[in-house]
Order: C-alpha cells, then structure tokens, then sequence
C-alpha cells in the first residue's frame, strides 16, 4: 500500500503568504491544480492521496481563499490573482508543468499560459470555462450583477451537491469548509470584487482559444455536464480549438472530483504518464 505524505508550506510572493500542498516525487513532472470558487486546495485532497505515490502535485491558495494571508489593501481582480500564482510558480522554481485549470483556476491559469507558453506541459482541464457557449443562462445573469447572495450557504452547498446523481457521495466537509473561510472578515468584500471582475475573463476568451490553437497543448478535458454555470457545451467547444484533446464528459456536476474521483483519477494518472 502505497500512501503519499503530503506536505503543507508557505512562501512568500511580494508580501502574499501564499500556502499550499505539495506531495508525490520530486523529480516528477509537476502539475499544478488550481482550485475554484468558492474553495481552495483543500478541494484537491482526495486526489494527492489517490495519485501523489506517483505522480508530484502542487496546489496553492489565492489570495482571498483558504489560507494564503495577503496584506491590507490587496487588489482583487484575476489579473493580480495570476500575478500571485505567477511568482508563487517562480519561488518553487516551475518552469514546466502540467496545468490543471478548474473553475476560476481556468482565468488564472489561461493568464498564465498566455505570459509563458513554454511554462506549459499539458492542460487538465475540469469545467473551467473559456468560450461563450460554456455560459449558462444563469452565468450570464450573475456576471453583470452579483450579490453578496453567491457566498451564503445554501448557494455554497448548492455548488456540490447540484446535478449531483447520489449525494451520498458527496461529503458535506468541503461545503463547509469552504463556508468557513468565507465567513472570515473580509473575505465577502474580496470575493464580490472577484465577481465584479469575472466579465475582464469573458472579454479574454479569444485570447486564449487563439493561444490554444497556436500551441496546441496536450490536453484532457473531464467535465460534469449538470454544471449550474459551465454546462456541456463549454467542454465541446475546446474541441474546436484542440481538435485531439481527450474528452470525458460525466454525470455529475460542479465539483466533479467529489463523487467521480474513482472515474477521474485513472484517467489523469494514465493522461501524466503519456507527458512524462
């Protein structure tokens, strides 16, 4: 029986402690997962024990999530976001890696890709939404007008267990740890500044398709099609710009790693050994 140890650091970015989990072999290929709203790394834990015998895996906190401790007066947008990922990937000396871009780890990722294409090893992409018919009806109404609404617990929870086949499957302490840290002072104030700033990454979508269709990274694309936002026409449009991507699209919704990680787990483990 092989079980990883996983390791919980800080480092410091131009005056952000950003924290992060790190396990798997120092010699792999790294990848890097960056997390959702309204979450953090924590969300990828099940899968560092699932795949981090073999393969090394790194997950960061932005700023304004989980434990990353940015200072007072910190600007939230997806541009500074991506700036704090970007030198949090330079501290740890990632010159090359697998990204994996869920959710908002699509916008802060996409940015990343776009500053450094030879960064990027490959592209894991989890219902992190970068073409317009990956908006749902309800996406379109919440990114001209969000509420401090989207951070109350029901909306939270509603979040994992929405198009959800069985939510036995989904354990209530990712919801609640997530509600936790967005009940912290402050932590509404910046997240309603995010979602203020969510329409800057719609306006930069074609800058992305075009950086995929230049550099046509090797890419799996896993998708729960029950998605409240990103519905199964954001996964299919990648397609277009990445013709020999791997696509699985599941039954599930939103936070797909909590009832499909038996499905996904292979399949990443089997997508890495392919890049290393």
């Amino acid at each position: 029986m092989n079980i990883p140890e996983v390791r919980h650091a800080f480092v410091d970015v131009d005056g952000v402690r950003v924290f992060y989990r790190e396990t798997g072999p120092a010699d792999a290929l790294p990848v890097l997962l960056l997390h959702g709203f309204p979450s953090g790394s924590h969300q990828y834990r099940r899968l560092m024990d699932a795949l981090g015998d073999r393969h090394r895996l790194i997950a960061p906190d932005y700023p304004g999530f989980g434990h990353t401790e940015p200072p007072a007066g910190f600007t939230y947008t997806f541009d500074r976001l991506a700036d704090v990922v970007e030198g949090f990937a330079e501290r740890l000396g990632l010159t090359r890696f697998v990204l994996y871009a869920f959710d908002f780890g699509g916008p802060v990722g996409f940015r990343l890709a776009t500053r450094h294409p030879e960064w990027i090893a490959g592209l894991i992409v989890q219902n992190a939404n970068a073409y317009d018919e990956g908006l749902s009806d309800l996406a379109r109404q919440l990114i001209p007008h969000p509420t401090e609404e989207l951070f109350s617990l029901p909306v939270t929870r509603g979040q994992y267990e929405g198009g959800v086949a069985d939510v036995s499957l989904i354990a209530p302490d990712g919801w609640t740890l997530d509600q936790h840290f967005l009940d912290l002072p402050g932590r509404k104030r910046a997240q309603l500044a995010l979602a203020g700033n969510y329409g800057a990454n719609v306006e930069l979508y074609p800058v992305w398709q075009a950086w995929l269709r230049e550099h046509r990274p090797r890419t799996l694309i896993v998708w729960g099609r029950n998605d409240a936002f990103f519905p199964e026409p954001g996964a299919r449009a990648y397609l277009k710009d990445l013709p020999d991507a791997e696509l699985h699209v599941l039954d599930t919704g939103h936070f797909a790693l909590e009832d499909r990680l038996p499905e996904i787990a292979p399949l990443i483990d089997r997508f890495l050994r392919t890049l290393s």
